[in-house]
């Protein structure tokens, strides 16, 4: 049996500083090595997406090299099919770089680079490192700049993930929908600055947020588009130097094959490289729509509160035991979840938009901070709200009979004595009745202030919640 121990476990690889060790075994190559080396910070890494982006980039990239007759056939190819296997999964764990890193994403790029490069000499009959065969930066590189392939990778990543979130926005939307319908008879006591208020329908309330959902929703729809704008083909600067004429149509068109999106080349490619506006538009509709998702989960939160201490107008679907030591005891914690992510979404947005405005002149060297925390902010939002709406929402009913309590007990009821008898003499029923205990209602029939006919209308459910319904 072979003494595998006397097997090296390192190989050595040059670049422009010099020579250095690498795991025989890897896949990246010395200028990954020396990333891994000058940035032990936190032990996370850019989202896969961001890898999966750069793949598809280097697919697109090599096929218009070849087609413009930049790159050899052969080796063309084989960068093909590593980056292809890239994009399958097959070397997920050679993308070592940290994600707080050099500048403009550099590190990040040339670990992909030199994966792809290092795949692509074995598939030609070559060693690992055998840069002679496939060079990552003359090779693979071909027509780039981390300039310009990073912006872009961004873009296809934020793409890709803004999909799913923004799909579940819509489907929470249409949850909160189905909730109003099924709640629009159930008349209730509203709330203004936390106290009584004149009467709505538990469907009303839920209507708004229904609304409110939806209407974040378009507003990713439309920022989404923005990134659809393509700067590849700029390469250092957005001049486009050592690229063919034709590469930079070529290569977008390849990525929008790849990738069934429409994207096209900028109109501007130094905007596409300076301004990182698409993906702080992209953050900013995360976070205003975070915002109000926090406000509704505090409202439902609200409604539900109790049983016997408080407001207990909704019950939420009890998924799990509420206290280590009270029996018994269930907590709203879907809803707590969904406060404690869009917190941290509103946390990401503020980084994105400090690093959004670190650019100078020609770059933005800030992008691999943007790209780790919009990738973020995407990826925990989309099941967030799936498991918002499957678990929570989807199974919230109405206490009918608290919420009737509540608005004929409610003292704001005299509202809708104002055009009938004047404010100041509604004001007078209003505290007769939280003096006494007696309904409005009560009162009114009391003190003969309206016909039968007249209570019948002015306090029925469609006078009390519609314009000019009574």
């Amino acid at each position: 049996m072979p003494d595998v121990s006397s097997r090296p476990k390192t190989r050595i690889e040059r670049d422009s500083l010099g020579t250095l060790e690498v795991p025989s075994d890897a896949y990246y190559g010395v200028q990954t090595a020396r990333a891994v080396q000058n940035f032990p910070i936190s032990g996370e890494r850019l989202h896969i997406e961001m890898v999966r982006a750069a793949a598809r980039i280097k697919i697109a990239a090599a096929r218009a090299n070849m087609e413009v007759k930049a790159l050899d056939r052969k080796k063309g190819e084989a960068i093909v099919q590593a980056a292809e296997e890239v994009l399958a999964g097959r070397f997920d764990r050679d993308f070592v770089v940290d994600a707080y890193q050099a500048g403009a994403g550099t590190s990040f790029h040339m670990n992909v680079n030199e994966v792809i490069a290092n795949r692509a000499c074995e598939i030609l009959g070559g060693k690992r490192g055998d840069h002679a065969l496939v060079s990552p930066n003359d090779d693979v590189n071909m027509a780039q700049s981390t300039n310009d392939v990073i912006p872009t990778a961004m873009r296809l990543a934020a793409y890709t993930l803004s999909g799913p979130a923004h799909e579940e926005m819509r489907a929470l939307a249409r949850a909160l929908g189905s909730r109003a319908e099924a709640f629009s008879g159930v008349l209730k006591s509203g709330r203004t600055h936390l106290q009584d208020a004149v009467p709505v329908t538990l469907g009303q309330e839920f209507s708004a947020y229904a609304a409110t959902v939806e209407g974040w929703s378009e507003w990713l729809g439309r920022s989404r588009d923005g990134l659809l704008s393509l700067g590849l083909g700029g390469n250092a600067a957005g001049t486009g130097i050592n690229a063919h004429p034709e590469y930079r149509s070529r290569a977008v068109e390849h990525l929008a094959a790849l990738t069934g999106a429409p994207f096209r080349p900028a109109e501007n490619l130094f905007d596409a490289m300076q301004s990182m506006a698409p993906f702080v538009r992209v953050s900013s509709v995360l976070r205003g729509f975070s915002l109000d998702l926090t406000r509704i989960a505090n409202d439902l939160r609200l409604l539900a509160s109790g049983p016997t201490t408080g407001f207990n107008e909704i019950n939420l679907p009890t998924v799990q035991p509420g206290s280590s030591i009270m029996p018994g005891k269930v907590n709203p914690v879907m809803l707590e979840m969904t406060n404690m992510v869009c917190y941290q979404v509103i946390g990401y947005d503020t980084t994105v938009a400090y690093a959004g405005q670190a650019g100078q002149l020609e770059l933005n060297v800030m992008m691999p901070v943007i790209a780790h925390n919009l990738t973020r902010a995407l990826a925990i939002l989309a099941p967030t709200l799936r498991a918002l709406r499957e678990k929570c929402i989807d199974g919230i009913t109405a206490n009918e009979e608290v919420c009737r309590r509540y608005f004929e007990h409610s003292t704001a009821l005299a509202t809708a004595l104002n055009p009938y008898i004047g404010y100041l003499a509604a004001a007078e029923i209003a505290k007769e009745s939280a003096k006494s205990g007696k309904t409005v209602v009560e009162l009114v029939r009391e003190k003969k202030l309206l016909t039968e006919e007249q209570i019948a209308k002015v306090f029925s459910a469609k006078g009390m919640t519609n314009p000019g319904g009574s």
